[in-house]
């Protein structure tokens, strides 16, 4: 795929296959997020956002961990509570992102995955984990509140009640315990994390990919609303599933007569128009 973006210095990117992997690489300092690899990590989501030949995107860190979370080191840089909000709302939106690719994507976790890393996991489909990693939101410990996932997120997928102990204990948790409250997909012994994800891969890209877009979508807006809401979703996706297979034909659609009517000014256009321009317009 063609693009004008530099090389990142704290990420590694790379793409082929119908797949892209993404490589937090600050290993030194268990690979937190710096404000520099924060950026780099917006522009890589950004870029398989806007490719149409990726179907699976990787996140994974380098040297043994995960993510330790946001830089601490860093916040002094932040500057005012504005520009801290700001900030948080700059993660907020790559974590939005991140959730609403129309791409499958996997966390693949080994070490720690706290704070800010943490979030990354939430933000992804799927979770796969080694046995001997690590979790947890300590940032009360630190002396402030998770701005992009932590509470919320963290929330909607095993409820308030285990968001408040983990958030206000701030404990760090073995991985099995993730995957018993849902929070992550699977376990894999230590050497058999990128066996497990290649896998998982292989599966991915048989299926239906349009399929999958649709799926993602409809379950990531439908837990949002009420059930009705939520059922719309599902029925105008069969509807699609339908269209897309071939079975697009309705007969008292205008099936595209519309638009080209649009375009040329013609006759059912015009008819139409006549019709409704005018239409109760009296008051």
């Amino acid at each position: 795929m063609e693009s004008s973006h530099q090389e990142y210095e704290q990420l590694l990117f790379e793409e082929g296959e119908g797949v892209a992997r993404i490589v937090l690489n600050r290993p030194t300092v268990l690979n937190a997020l710096s404000m520099k690899l924060s950026g780099e990590l917006f522009d890589a989501i950004e870029r398989v956002l806007h490719s149409t030949e990726l179907k699976v995107l990787v996140i994974t860190g380098a040297g043994g961990n995960f993510c330790a979370g946001d830089d601490i080191t860093e916040m002094v840089k932040w500057g005012n509570a504005n520009e801290v909000m700001r900030r948080a709302r700059f993660y907020q939106s790559m974590a939005n992102m991140l959730e609403e690719l129309d791409k499958t994507t996997i966390s693949a976790v080994d070490g720690y995955a706290v704070g800010g890393g943490l979030e990354i996991t939430m933000a992804c489909d799927f979770v796969i984990a080694t046995e001997r990693a690590k979790w947890g939101m300590p940032e009360i410990d630190v002396g402030i509140t998770p701005g992009w996932g932590g509470t919320t997120r963290m929330a909607r997928l095993i409820g308030r009640r285990m968001t408040k102990e983990i958030n206000m204990l701030g404990a760090l948790h073995p991985a099995r315990r993730a995957v018993e409250l849902g929070l992550w997909n699977r376990l894999v012994p230590d050497d058999g994390l990128e066996a497990e994800v290649d896998k998982l891969i292989e599966v991915l890209l048989s299926k239906n990919q349009q399929g999958l877009r649709q799926m993602k979508f409809m379950i990531n807006r439908g837990v949002e609303c009420d059930l009705y809401t939520a059922q719309g979703f599902e029925a105008f996706g069969g509807a699609l599933s339908a269209a897309v297979n071939g079975l697009w034909q309705i007969p008292d659609a205008d099936q595209g007569r519309g638009v080209i009517g649009f375009s040329g000014k013609g006759e059912l256009w015009n008819s139409r128009r006549s019709l409704a321009r005018d239409f109760w317009v009296d008051g």
